[in-house]
């Protein structure tokens, strides 16, 4: 087989294995509870998917669109960010509709990194904000993901000893897999340092909206001057359950807009004309599925909780998004993530994603997605007790 260069760089996919024992089982006609993938379960409003119908019945719709997004989502997308964040954006330079955050994460590494530029990563996260840099050709410097003094005082060593000096920083919170969040003082302070020290920041807050405290998550571009260095993704997936419609946002810093928007016209016509229609509705429509949601995942985050602790699992409850993050039960720790989370789908028939996939600060974690009903949940709790007494 040929040795791609970039091929090369990429490690073997984690959670292949895992996923390839779940596949196995349900041919087999057992019953998997896929706690695994973030993948959710619901549907967007009703006025949503007639959104979707009524434009796509039109047959000037089915023409090529636009890359950077249509005109009236990039507004809408706007509206948002002044109506839950007071920030006030430039729909034309400022906002860029992407094919999913992951996506336009990916691009804007392709736009902004050359080869052999050190990139500034938290260990353990979501892989894109690693391996969208490594497959353009970064290599990556990681830093603690929990939003504390250590990540500073790493995030400080990292800058002044490393060789060529880091380009770029990646954040995202609230986080996945590790469900940390983060105040507007921790951006603050993160928008000082990265002008200071000349360094543009991502952001990713595609879990924006499923909080479940009082105090809502804010967005890194509430701090005076965070337009200068940062841009923030979003994403339609979780907030509106909109995942498998691939829609998502870049905002922010306009030069990092313009390089993204540059790329992507090379890349893509954007989204189906229809999609973005929709999305406008859900965005400028009644918001009701962001409470009906963060109201869900509520239940099933105390129901995970509380049936997994009466099982012998005890897992700290999150404050935001829509996983846990598990330690290994005492007894598994020598085992590791991957043959713990190989053992539970052999023995219980639950599906969890091992901690060392997302990085190897992961390792002796496991990340339960709250895909699944409160009922399953509890099923789930059932099989567990009885796979930790064996």
């Amino acid at each position: 087989m040929t040795d791609f260069y970039r091929i090369r760089r990429l490690p073997p996919y984690v959670f292949a294995e895992v996923n390839a024992m779940k596949a196995a089982a349900r041919a087999r006609g057992e019953d998997v509870i896929d706690l695994g993938m973030g993948n959710p379960d619901g549907a967007p409003p009703a006025h949503v998917i007639e959104k979707l119908a009524e434009v796509a019945r039109d047959p000037r719709a089915h023409r090529y669109s636009a890359s950077k997004g249509i005109t009236g989502l990039r507004k809408a997308q706007a509206g948002y960010y002044a109506r839950r964040f007071g920030v006030d954006l430039d729909p034309e330079s400022e906002v860029i509709v992407t094919l999913g955050s992951k996506e336009g994460l990916a691009n804007l590494a392709q736009a902004i990194t050359a080869p052999g530029d050190v990139v500034l990563a938290p260990n353990p996260s979501y892989p894109i904000h690693q391996f969208g840099f490594i497959i353009a050709g970064a290599a990556i410097r990681s830093i603690p993901a929990a939003p504390g003094p250590d990540f500073f005082d790493s995030l400080d060593r990292a800058v002044r000893y490393t060789v060529p000096k880091p380009t770029v920083l990646v954040i995202g919170y609230p986080s996945n897999p590790t469900a940390y969040v983060a105040d507007l003082a921790f951006y603050e302070q993160v928008v000082a340092y990265a002008r200071e020290h000349k360094l543009w920041v991502i952001s990713d807050l595609a879990y924006a909206e499923i909080y479940y405290g009082d105090t809502p998550t804010p967005s890194i571009l509430q701090v005076p001057g965070a337009k200068d260095v940062a841009v923030e993704f979003t994403s339609m997936s979780k907030t509106y359950s909109m995942a498998g419609w691939r829609m998502g946002f870049a905002v922010g810093n306009r030069e990092l807009i313009g390089a993204l928007t540059r790329v992507k016209s090379y890349l893509d016509y954007g989204a189906f004309t229809p999609i973005q229609a929709a999305a406008v509705a859900a965005l400028n429509g009644p918001q009701d599925i962001i409470e009906a949601n963060r109201k869900l995942y509520r239940g099933r985050r105390d129901a995970l909780v509380e049936s997994f602790g009466r099982a012998g699992w005890e897992i700290p409850s999150p404050e935001a998004s829509m996983f846990a993050w598990a330690p290994i039960p005492e007894a598994w720790r020598a085992a590791g993530s991957m043959e713990f989370s190989k053992q539970l789908l052999a023995e219980a028939g639950v599906a969890v994603a091992p901690g060392v996939g997302f990085g190897e600060e992961g390792e002796g974690y496991v990340r339960i997605a709250l895909v699944e009903n409160e009922q399953r949940i509890r099923q789930a709790a059932r099989g567990v007790k009885k796979f930790l007494e064996r």
